[in-house]
């Protein structure tokens, strides 16, 4: 296993993006998302429509949650994509009811970057955990740190979804979303 790079300052938020349509500015809003491999994970929220950016790393909250865990940082559209759409996709593709031993590296949590998302955040995952049959352990935390994955990693399903990972593990969640969840996946 290659070592974590030094850390790098947070990239900075793509704070405008334009509607194709009219041409207005629409602010971006942004999500952290943890709970398996950040490969999966980029794999998954890349693929949505609304999505601009995703960062792949680690990230790290308050104490005792300040050790450092694979997650994605997810740069969207709320006008494309809302933050349910984001929270429902990420509790479908990962082991959001399942504790196991590595739990320390995939953190199965979802990181606010303010006082009112950590708020909005936590009000739609108390609602979602309705529609599971066995108790989320899922989290919300405040976001505290960011240190990027090697740049041999970032984008890793979209520079060769042929890789046997890619096949084993981010193409059966692709195909589950589009059966699922047909209108949030950007068109092929």
């Amino acid at each position: 296993m290659q070592p974590l790079q030094p850390l790098q300052p947070l990239q900075p938020l793509q704070p405008e993006r334009s509607d194709p349509a009219t041409g207005a500015k629409r602010l971006l809003q942004r999500i952290a998302l943890g709970g398996g491999c950040h490969w999966c994970t980029e794999g998954v929220f890349v693929s949505l429509r609304g999505v601009a950016r995703v960062e792949q790393g680690w990230v790290a909250s308050t104490p005792p949650h300040d050790a450092f865990s694979e997650a994605v940082i997810v740069h969207y559209d709320p006008a494309v994509i809302s933050a349910e759409d984001l929270i429902a996709v990420h509790l479908e593709t990962h082991a959001a009811t399942k504790a196991h031993g590595l739990r320390h590296r995939y953190r199965s949590a979802i990181y606010a970057f303010s006082p009112e998302d950590e708020r909005r955040f936590s009000t739609i995952l108390a609602n979602q955990a309705k529609d599971f049959t066995d108790a989320l352990i899922t989290q919300v935390f405040p976001f505290v740190d960011f240190k990027p994955s090697l740049p041999g990693h970032q984008d890793y399903y979209r520079t060769d979804p042929e890789r046997p990972f890619c096949v084993r593990f981010i193409a059966p969640k692709l195909e589950m979303l589009r059966e699922r969840r047909p209108g949030l996946l950007q068109e092929q």
